[in-house]
């Protein structure tokens, strides 16, 4: 299996833009605006706490040598955070189970993806496993507040809605072009931070010693 394809799925390339074309469908309809800055919020909040842990990581220095810790994965956190939520949303119209069936797919792409980064050696198993759980905690969550308070209803989106949710995502699945978040992460890590250069997974290990 290719990883590499695999892995693009939780690029940022890929779930920023599809993450804001969700939050217009949304926002664009008047019985789901509310649901949109919840949307965006709940994005907005696990995609921070990721660079966040990058930042002090890379700035400065602050992981876990016993679990080989550097950062929170964020292709997985954000995949456990957007594909469920797209799938539900896709089937809002369809039954429970086919709605149950289409957000434990959505889990599963993202473990899939996690495991994507394991193979091409982009992070140590705590790194994904920890972002796994942020991301599909923040998903669980908002999944199970819109169950009590609205239901399916307000998910309920038009077919042109739903069209744009698909095409987008499969568009920029097909660039290839990856972004460069963590390149981007390090210069504002050595800006804001008291280092000259980023901390990497090797100072983490070697200071030790």
């Amino acid at each position: 299996m290719n990883w590499q394809v695999v892995t693009f799925f939780g690029d940022s390339t890929v779930l920023l833009p599809s993450a804001a074309v969700l939050f217009i469908v949304l926002v664009l309809r008047k019985d789901s605006k509310q649901l949109a800055w919840q949307w965006a919020l709940l994005f907005g909040i696990i995609g921070a706490i990721v660079c966040a842990s990058k930042l002090a990581f890379m700035g400065w220095g602050y992981g876990f040598r016993e679990l080989d810790f550097t950062g929170f994965s964020g292709h997985t956190a954000l995949s456990a955070v957007f594909w469920p939520i797209l799938l539900w949303l896709l089937c809002a119209r369809a039954t429970s189970v086919v709605r149950f069936a289409s957000v434990s797919l959505g889990y599963v792409l993202a473990g899939v993806v996690g495991y994507s980064r394991l193979m091409i050696h982009a992070h140590s198993t705590s790194e994904v496993i920890a972002g796994l759980l942020l991301g599909a905690v923040g998903s669980i969550l908002f999944l199970a507040f819109q169950s009590r308070v609205s239901g399916n209803y307000k998910a309920q989106l038009s077919w042109e809605g739903l069209a744009s949710m698909v095409i987008i995502p499969a568009l920029l699945l097909n660039t290839g072009a990856k972004a460069p978040t963590q390149s981007l992460l390090s210069e504002i890590a050595v800006t804001l931070g008291p280092l000259e250069k980023p901390f990497t997974r090797a100072d983490l290990h070697k200071r030790f010693y």
